[in-house]
């Protein structure tokens, strides 16, 4: 029996990094699992994938821009499995990079789309589903820099600030419904998007070598302790990878020094 033995997972940006690496993790545990992107065929290779290896896991189309794809997508894991008990906003982008007063309003609005309003249109297709249930975690991904502005990424860092402000404010409002709200600040994360970071030139980040970065099996170990019971007095916080205290509780080692 796994830690998530008997639940059911939808997990958002699974074709690749940390959504990928989580769905491995969390289907070694016992997990159900519905992965989703935009890249249909590498979430239904990896669902396959899984499945071969004695998982049960789907994998479908999805642009978490779209509230009408997500709920989509919240409506075919209810249909398949039955229930919804964990879900991880995890789908981000970080393009576009450069300075905001020669940004592009399109790229812009486009990209906080998803890295906002993607988190939003997860929790409101989930959250109804969790409340009738009386039960449910959702881990919103977020980063350091919600809290901190970085040259050349003003709709990363902003979106990722609203997205901290919503996990809050689902928090306060669903905490007597046996639903826990939480998020995840990884740190960096070797990544496609760390090689977008890298080429951009931007910035401190862009200067880290890639093997700074930690592995996306961090991070995906990190969120499946975050689904479980474990983890429940951290409900409404956000959890970061760069605290010793919750390394040590997760069973992580200690992270690099910088």
């Amino acid at each position: 029996m796994g830690e998530l033995s008997g639940k059911v997972v939808l997990v958002t940006g699974a074709s690749r990094g940390i959504g990928a690496a989580a769905a491995r993790a969390m289907a070694a545990e016992g997990a159900s699992l519905m992965l989703v992107a935009r890249n249909s065929d590498a979430v239904r290779a990896l669902a396959a994938e899984l499945t071969a290896e004695g998982a049960s896991a789907e994998g479908m189309a999805c642009d978490i821009a779209e509230f009408s794809e997500l709920e989509a997508a919240v409506t075919a894991t209810c249909g398949r499995f039955g229930r919804l008990d964990v879900l991880v906003n995890n789908a981000a982008v970080i393009e576009p990079i450069g300075a905001l007063a020669r940004s592009d309003p399109e790229a812009w609005s486009r990209a906080a789309d998803i890295c906002f309003k993607g988190i939003y249109n997860g929790l409101r297709a989930a959250l109804p589903v969790m409340r009738r249930q009386g039960a449910g975690v959702v881990i919103n991904m977020s980063s350091g820099a919600a809290h901190n502005p970085l040259e050349g990424w003003s709709m990363y860092c902003a979106s990722k600030a609203g997205a901290f402000m919503l996990t809050r404010c689902a928090h306060l409002e669903n905490r007597g419904a046996g639903i826990r709200v939480m998020s995840l600040s990884p740190g960096t994360v070797a990544t496609d998007m760390q090689r977008a970071i890298r080429a951009s030139g931007i910035n401190a980040v862009s200067r880290m070598e890639f093997s700074e970065h930690a592995a996306p099996e961090i991070p995906a170990r990190a969120l499946v302790w975050l689904a479980t019971e474990a983890a429940a007095d951290l409900a409404g916080e956000e959890v970061s990878l760069r605290d010793p205290e919750i390394r040590a509780r997760i069973g992580l080692p200690p992270a690099a020094p910088r």
